[in-house]
């Protein structure tokens, strides 16, 4: 939200907010920030709802606005585009991922591993940047694979609240049920188990982390986006091979590579099919840089200096003298 709403405010813009449903709250704490900052009333609005579809459909048919910029899943962005067409109205999009995390030969593992927990763990992996698909070279993949999953078993699973807690619950039922989902079907197709894989016993929407080694191409989490604490590693050969399985995705919002050649990582750079590269790091997003994808991951960019330009207008005045 404050990526969008910062923006807007500097270009001049009135705004009206839909926080997501099901966290409210943190929405509502960040519009009261921006009135104690002195914002005049009116110009940040705020309406919760628990049925989008109906509120911004109205908003999206009126006319009266002139940009819908939107976070959130695919699927409702397209609703959105669709909506946005009728009236032309200028759209920024930034959607869901299915980020590729490529360790080369030539990767130094301790600095792999790092980033891996980084981009793999940050919320709980409920990150639209969240690595979503592991690509290890052969040569390493025993040795990265069975540091990961220590790092992984040590997270100690709990109520945000409890002192030690490193990873808390998901955030709905769906949710959870989906990651079960996806980890059954990569076993029952002959991925490993190396840690994790099971709910732990109790109330709550928690999983225990995971990490999969050797999770098949037609595995179900290889085509979707997990959004929960699970890793699942699958071996590569050659780096035709995992450029082609990374770009293999309707998604395209960030990459991760690993490698100590800068020849392999400016190649990865170019060639990755994302809006977004991590080079030796899992840790993408910085407020002084444009975010965004391309694909389906989404339309325009936030943040950086190049942020405003999605709430400007260019205009050209010719001038007879």
């Amino acid at each position: 939200g404050a990526r969008k709403i910062a923006p807007a405010i500097a270009a001049g813009c009135t705004m009206v907010f839909k926080p997501a449903e099901l966290t409210p709250l943190t929405s509502l704490a960040l519009v009261e920030i921006f009135r104690e900052a002195g914002l005049p009333d009116g110009v940040l609005n705020v309406v919760t709802t628990s049925s989008a579809s109906t509120v911004v459909g109205h908003w999206m048919s009126s006319g009266i606005a002139r940009k819908v910029s939107f976070t959130g899943s695919t699927e409702v962005g397209k609703i959105l585009l669709r909506q946005a067409a009728e009236n032309v109205m200028r759209s920024s999009m930034e959607l869901g991922g299915n980020a590729p995390f490529i360790v080369l030969a030539d990767a130094d593992i301790e600095k792999a591993v790092d980033g891996a927990m980084k981009a793999k763990m940050r919320n709980m992996g409920e990150a639209c940047t969240a690595a979503n698909r592991f690509f290890v070279h052969r040569s390493v993949i025993e040795e990265f694979s069975e540091k990961f999953a220590k790092r992984i078993s040590e997270l100690q699973v709990g109520n945000g609240t409890l002192e030690g807690t490193d990873v808390g619950p998901l955030i709905e039922q769906k949710g959870l049920d989906k990651v079960e989902s996806l980890v059954r079907d990569a076993v029952a197709k002959g991925a490993r188990i190396l840690t994790g894989g099971s709910r732990p016993e109790g109330p709550g929407y928690f999983y225990t982390p995971t990490v999969l080694t050797d999770v098949p191409l037609d595995a179900d989490m290889m085509t979707t986006e997990i959004f929960g604490p699970v890793a699942g590693i699958t071996p590569f050969d050659s780096e035709d091979e995992v450029l082609r399985l990374a770009n293999d995705t309707e998604w395209g919002l960030v990459g991760y590579v690993f490698t100590e050649s800068m020849e392999k990582a400016l190649r990865f750079s170019a060639d990755l099919e994302v809006g977004m590269v991590g080079l030796n790091t899992g840790l993408v997003s910085n407020p002084a840089a444009p975010f965004g994808g391309v694909k389906q991951s989404g339309l325009g960019r936030e943040g950086g200096k190049i942020g405003i330009d999605e709430f400007l207008e260019t205009k050209y005045t010719a001038v007879a003298v």
